[in-house]
C-alpha cells in the first residue's frame, strides 16, 4: 500500500497545477528572467534542469551545482518554489542542502530499480515532495515499483508524471502518450496526483496546447511545460520550449485560473 500525503505546493497552485520553467539552466540571468516573466503570469512553481541525463555525450549536461545558487535566488527574488531532477544520492544531497522545495525523476531514472532504491535511501527521513516521471517503455510495474521503493522508506508527499513513451521510427509525437497506462496508475492509486508533461511528450511547442487539452480532459491534475525566456536560443530541447506569454496564452485557452 503507498501512503499519499498532500503536497501543500501543489495545492496552493489554484484550479489546476502548473509547474514551468527551461529545461537547462544556462545562465542566472536566464533563469531570473524566465521565473520573473512566469511569476508575473501566476506561476508559483519554477522547474530548471541543472544535471541533464543527456542520450550522447559531447552534448549540453547541465550547469550543475553552481544551478543550485542561481535557484536560491530566484527563491529570494521572486518567491516561488524550486524544482529540479535528481538521478542519483549526490544530486539529492546537494538539492536538500540548498533548499530546494521539490525533485523530480526522470523516466531513465524511473526505468532502473537499482537507481530508484538508492535515491530512496538517500531520501529516507525526509519530507520532501518527489515527482515520478513514466519509465522510458510502457511498463505501469516499473512506474508503480518506483513509487513503492519512496513510500517504503517513508516518503509520502508523491506524485506522477506522463511524459510518454519511447517509440522507434517517425511518429506524431517525440515520447507517445499512452492515456490508457496512467489512467490505470491512477485507478490503482486513485489519491496519487498525475501531471502532464506536453513538452515531452509532443517534442514540438505547436502540439503543447492539443496535448495539454486531452490531459486537462482526464485524469490529470495539471501541467508540467518547458518554458523558456528565448526558446529557439536555448542549449537544449529548444523545439518543445515556449515563452511565458505562449503559456499564458495556452492557459486561458484552457480555462485554467492559477
Amino acid at each position: 500500500m503507498i501512503e499519499i500525503k498532500p503536497i501543500e505546493e501543489l495545492k496552493a497552485c489554484g484550479d489546476k497545477v502548473v509547474i514551468a520553467g527551461p529545461c537547462s539552466a544556462e545562465s542566472e540571468e536566464q533563469l531570473l528572467l524566465t521565473a520573473t516573466q512566469l511569476s508575473k503570469i501566476g506561476i508559483n512553481i519554477f522547474r530548471a534542469g541543472i544535471w541533464k541525463p543527456r542520450t550522447r555525450p559531447h552534448t549540453f549536461e547541465g550547469i550543475g551545482d553552481i544551478g543550485l545558487e542561481w535557484l536560491s535566488s530566484i527563491k529570494r527574488e521572486t518567491g516561488m518554489k524550486c524544482a529540479i531532477e535528481v538521478a542519483n544520492p549526490h544530486h539529492v544531497e546537494k538539492a536538500l542542502k540548498a533548499g530546494i522545495d521539490i525533485l523530480w525523476l526522470g523516466a531513465r531514472t524511473t526505468a532502473s530499480p537499482f537507481a530508484m532504491q538508492e535515491i530512496a535511501n538517500s531520501l529516507k527521513g525526509t519530507d520532501i515532495p518527489v515527482l515520478v516521471k513514466n519509465p522510458i517503455n510502457p511498463d505501469i510495474e516499473l512506474w508503480i515499483g518506483a513509487l513503492e521503493r519512496l513510500s517504503l522508506v517513508g516518503v509520502s508527499k508523491l506524485a506522477a508524471i506522463h511524459r510518454g513513451f519511447s517509440t522507434y521510427g517517425d511518429t506524431t509525437y517525440r515520447n507517445t502518450p499512452i492515456w490508457e497506462i496512467a489512467n490505470e496508475l491512477h485507478n490503482k492509486i486513485p489519491q496519487l496526483p498525475i501531471l502532464c508533461d506536453p513538452s515531452h511528450i509532443g517534442g514540438s511547442r505547436e502540439l503543447i496546447l492539443p496535448i495539454a487539452r486531452k490531459a486537462m480532459e482526464g485524469v490529470y491534475s495539471g501541467l508540467f511545460v518547458e518554458s523558456h525566456c528565448n526558446p529557439d536560443k536555448a542549449l537544449s530541447d529548444s523545439r518543445q520550449q515556449i515563452t511565458p506569454d505562449r503559456l499564458s496564452e495556452i492557459l486561458k485557452n484552457l480555462n485554467i485560473n492559477l
